[in-house]
């Protein structure tokens, strides 16, 4: 079945130039109404300006597409509320929000400001958020609607040089888990794309022979599936140069230790059991984990649970 995005209305943030860019194109292409979000900065986040958001809505225009530009910072709520009631009342709704602005402040830890710090986290973890929090109402409204957050191999795994971004990176996972709970009953799906790509952000950082592998449309076709109306919820898809896998977070079944067991001493001695694979789970919701601790501990001691949930 081809993927098509007639009739839906759609959000990316820091469409102007990279991957923002490209999601936006792709979108457009395949029939959807795109919100062309930029404000312009450079790539960490200084200065401001239209050009490049109003340049991609001229190209959507210039290929039969309908698209608006828009110059909101992701970081003021009232801008993005702002926004997303033109969106409305324009073309009618907000089918598609594409969390994917962002901002870059490399240094290691120990030379990096605090200023520095919250600077990333602000445009990415909580320009996600209030982007988010602006739409969800109206999704819920809806009935239906894809949120998609942008995260990375440097939150997911580390990276030197990126306690910031990575940091940003990994609660977006965090707010995916949440938000794919809290929205499943609208009928609201909320996934992670996590891209490499050539952009402004990586062109200082990965040598010109890796680059030319790394398009931007490579990954704008996983950022596709994921807005689409045959996406998941709660998918982690990583993509880069053609490249394409998910990301799961498991949890191993663990041990028991009893009250008079319970030492730092006995955890140490038992951390290969502790660290086993074997019978590791991929759990849907974080009360799973305190289930199954619950009842390690019930079966050890007697303990009838009866109907307690447990």
């Amino acid at each position: 079945m081809s993927i098509d995005f007639s009739g839906r209305v759609a959000i990316v943030t820091g469409a102007g130039n990279g991957l923002g860019r490209s999601h936006a194109l792709g979108l457009a292409a395949r029939g959807a109404t795109v919100i062309v979000n930029d404000l312009g900065g450079a790539g960490d986040g200084s200065g401001k300006a239209s050009e490049a958001a109003e340049g991609v809505v001229e190209e959507i225009r210039s290929k039969g597409g309908e698209a608006a530009a828009n110059g909101a910072s992701v970081t003021e709520p009232g801008d993005v509320e702002a926004m997303v009631a033109e969106a409305r009342s324009r073309f009618g709704r907000v089918d598609i929000l594409v969390n994917n602005a962002g901002i870059l402040r490399d240094k290691s830890f120990a030379k990096m400001t605090l200023e520095d710090f919250r600077a990333v986290l602000e445009v990415h973890l909580m320009g996600s958020v209030i982007c988010s929090k602006a739409v969800w109402p109206l999704m819920q409204e809806q009935q239906y609607s894809r949120i998609v957050m942008t995260s990375s191999s440097s939150g997911i795994y580390g990276n030197f040089g990126q306690s910031n971004y990575g940091a940003a990176k990994m609660g977006l996972v965090g707010l995916m888990n949440v938000l794919h709970l809290e929205g499943a009953k609208y009928g609201i799906h909320v996934n992670t794309l996590s891209p490499t790509a050539a952009t402004r952000m990586t062109e200082d950082i990965i040598p010109p022979q890796a680059l030319d592998l790394m398009t931007v449309e490579s990954v704008t076709a996983a950022l596709l599936y994921l807005a689409s109306e045959q996406a998941p919820s709660r998918l982690i898809l990583c993509a880069g140069a053609g490249g394409y896998a998910s990301t799961h977070i498991y949890e191993t079944d663990g041990i028991y230790l009893g009250p008079d067991e319970q030492t730092p001493e006995n955890v140490a001695a038992r951390m290969d059991e502790i660290r086993s694979p074997d019978g590791e789970k991929l759990y849907e919701s974080g009360a799973e984990q305190t289930v199954k601790f619950v009842r390690k501990a019930a079966a050890a001691q007697g303990v009838d649970l009866g109907g307690s949930g447990f």
